[in-house]
Order: C-alpha cells, then structure tokens, then sequence
C-alpha cells in the first residue's frame, strides 16, 4: 500500500514547480508589456502633435498585434501598458525583476503617490498578497494607518523596504480594520459575537494583523489557586518568535484591562515561553480609549498595547489629509 506521506509529498513537488513557472511566465509576460510601453511612449516622443499622433499610433499598433497575435491588444491595454512604463520608469529598467501579477501592476499603477505605490508593491510580494488582498489593504489604508506613526524618515524607509518589524510597537496598528467580519459599525454584538466572526474569518484576521502571524488557541485556559482565566485569542509571531495575546473589548477600555492584561503577559512569560523566545506581548482591541489613562496605567517599555478596532472601512481622503498636514 502506499504511504499517503509519499503521495502529499510529489503534491507539493507539482505544486512547487508549477509555481516557479507560473513567476517565470509571469515576469517575462509583465517584462514584456514594460518594454511595449517604453516603445510606445519612444515613439509617441517622435511625434509633432503627440496627442494625435499617440492615439493614431495606439490604434495601428493594435490592429497589426491583433492579427498576429490574438487577444489582449485592444487600445485600452496597450494605453495600460505605456501608463505601466510611465509610472514605474524611475524605479524599474527594463531588465528589472517584476514579481506581482499583471493585474497587481494595473492597479498598483493607478496610485499617484509614489511612496505609498511602493510600499504596497514591496507588502504584496513580502506577503504574497492576491490581487484582491491588495485592493482590501489599500481600502483599510494601511499606508495611511502606518504612516501617521512615523516621522518623516521613516516614512520613505516605508517605500524602500515595506514594514519592518524588528520590536514589538513596529508590529501595532491603530486603528485594526475588521470590516470583514461583517458587523455594522452602530449595531450591538458582544465580545463572543466579535471572536467569533473573527475566527470564521481567521485567515483575513491573520492578514490584517500583519507579516508572521500563527495562529495558537481561542479561549486559552490556565489556572493557578484554583482560579481559572481565558486569554480571547493566541498568536505566535515568527519575527519576533514570541507569543501574541489578544484580549476583546467592546466599549471603551478600562485601567481593570489594562490589569487583566499584564497578568495574561505575566503568566505567559513564566509558564509557557522557553528561554529562547522573547517576552509575550499583550494587545487589547477595543472600541475607544484614552491615551493617558493607558500610559498611567501601564509601566515604561511594556509589551502591552491597546489598539482601536474598526468595523467599517476608514476614510482614505481624511487620512491623507491628517498626512499632509503634518508635513
């Protein structure tokens, strides 16, 4: 009989390579297409009315590749490949690496800042983010929610190298965007009703909360005088190679929480972290808070944060102006 062991492990051999091949046709496709729109954009440049000289072009070039080659040629593509070659000319050369889908590129190239267009190409290849979890985080603003933590400096590090999580605040949003659970933003639902949509849609909570995540336990018990507490949900970050506690909280956070937490880290820290880990970091997720009370409460370099949730998209016009306006 033959071991099922052997039979998953040819799977993922298949599996393996038919991904490399799939970013090999891929990159040479997209390579492809930036080079067309460099040509373009070449020979629009010749022009002495390029207005109309480039849309004469654009439809001749269309009509001569359709013949030939079929499909995917229209004058609408070959305006997105030279809009394509016009946005990412500074950054790209036409020998360049392009691990993102084509379609990643269309929409990538429709941002106009250039920091925050990066920084969404280097999260969706660290992350491998389909193109429909792009969309998603750019609709949460995650560029915006990120920035408006950073200074100057760190902003433009955000378009070089993406996130980088090397502490534990690096690892903290604030605001959390759970519009996935599908809950209104007035409607009352309770803490359970929040964990468990939550963890119906585990695989788009691990996505928002970020690069590295596992997820441990819901509902983790442990005792001690007879006393039995939960910690809501358990992570572990392989980044930071710790353990990530999750408590839920639907009105606004009180110093008790704060409390309640630091117990949960304490208890983490002493009976279930090995020597090689780091210390437990703590986050609450709660409807408000209140800025003084959580610095009051809580001890210089804690591991313990609170963050705000979100049940609803954030508006991505108010952020950008609270960015600019700190410039």
């Amino acid at each position: 009989m033959i071991e099922k062991s052997f039979i998953i492990e040819i799977k993922e051999i298949l599996n393996k390579a038919r991904n490399q091949v799939y970013k090999k046709i891929n990159n040479i496709m997209t390579t492809t297409y930036f080079k067309i729109g460099k040509r373009i954009v070449e020979q629009e440049q010749k022009g002495k009315t390029r207005a109309e000289y480039g849309k004469s072009l654009l439809k001749t070039l269309s009509s001569e590749l359709t013949k030939e080659f079929g499909k995917g040629f229209s004058v609408r593509n070959l305006e997105q490949m030279r809009k394509f070659y016009l946005v990412f000319q500074k950054t790209k050369t036409v020998s360049a690496k392009f691990e993102l889908s084509w379609s990643h590129y269309i929409f990538l190239s429709r941002i106009e800042n250039e920091d925050e267009r990066n920084f969404y190409e280097i999260e969706s290849i660290k992350n491998n983010w389909s193109l429909r979890e792009l969309k998603r985080q750019f609709d949460t603003a995650l560029f915006e929610i990120v920035a408006l933590s950073k200074n100057k400096q760190e902003i433009k590090t955000l378009s070089q190298k993406g996130q980088v999580i090397e502490s534990p605040k690096a690892l903290i949003k604030d605001p959390y965007i759970l519009e996935f659970v599908g809950l209104e933003e007035k409607s009352s639902f309770s803490e359970n009703e929040l964990e468990q949509k939550l963890i119906d849609k585990i695989e788009n909570f691990l996505l928002e909360l970020g690069r590295g995540f596992t997820f441990v336990a819901r509902q983790k018990r442990f005792t001690f005088d007879e006393e039995h507490f939960r910690v809501d949900l358990v992570f572990y970050n392989r980044f930071l190679k710790c353990f990530v506690l999750i408590d839920l909280k639907i009105g606004k956070l009180k110093h008790q929480d704060l409390g309640q937490m630091m117990m949960y880290v304490n208890y983490f820290d002493r009976y279930e972290k090995t020597e090689d880990e780091n210390p437990t970091i703590g986050i609450i997720l709660c409807k408000d808070k209140n800025d003084t009370l959580i610095e009051l409460t809580l001890p210089k370099d804690t591991q313990i944060f609170a963050s705000r949730y979100q049940t609803i998209l954030p508006n991505k016009e108010e952020l950008k102006k609270l960015l600019e306006e700190r410039e």
